[in-house]
């Protein structure tokens, strides 16, 4: 019970994530149907992305920078104690006490490549099955066997 309590309760969304992520990497292994893998690509990343954007979060952190009384968008910013007492002072200022904006970035260039990526597989797909008139791996590969080898001479 004190294993549970101490390495599985407390960190119960990041053992999801790795379940997640590791159906989405035996999508991409085992399934012979290439939609199928691209869906498994998909469920892996996802996984990823929520994994670190779960690790930028800070409960009853903060937002980064402003002064006191000035609004970024509709959230005002809050001057702490702890930078009043430090007069100012960057070198003084507690930074755990705000969130990690820099997670959530990387996730969001992480997302955008991520559809990219999904874009341009199942374009290579659809050629595929263009050419091979299967998307079935198996298939494909017996088909690309048994096609003539072209040999050139140089």
């Amino acid at each position: 019970m004190h294993f549970l309590n101490e390495h599985i309760i407390p960190f119960f969304n990041y053992w999801i994530y790795v379940i997640i992520m590791m159906l989405g990497l035996h999508a991409m292994i085992v399934k012979r149907n290439l939609i199928k893998k691209l869906i498994g690509m998909s469920i892996f990343s996802t996984a990823i992305i929520l994994f670190y954007v779960s690790i930028g979060v800070n409960n009853g952190g903060d937002i980064q920078g402003g002064k006191p009384g000035e609004t970024h968008g509709t959230i005002p910013v809050i001057e702490h104690e702890l930078a009043l007492e430090a007069s100012h002072d960057p070198t003084k200022i507690d930074f755990r006490r705000y969130a990690n904006p820099l997670p959530h970035v990387l996730m969001l260039t992480a997302i955008v490549v991520g559809v990219a990526t999904l874009g341009v597989g199942l374009a290579v797909t659809q050629r595929i099955y263009r050419d091979y008139d299967s998307i079935e791996e198996d298939e494909i590969l017996a088909k690309i066997a048994a096609a003539p080898s072209r040999q050139t001479d140089d």
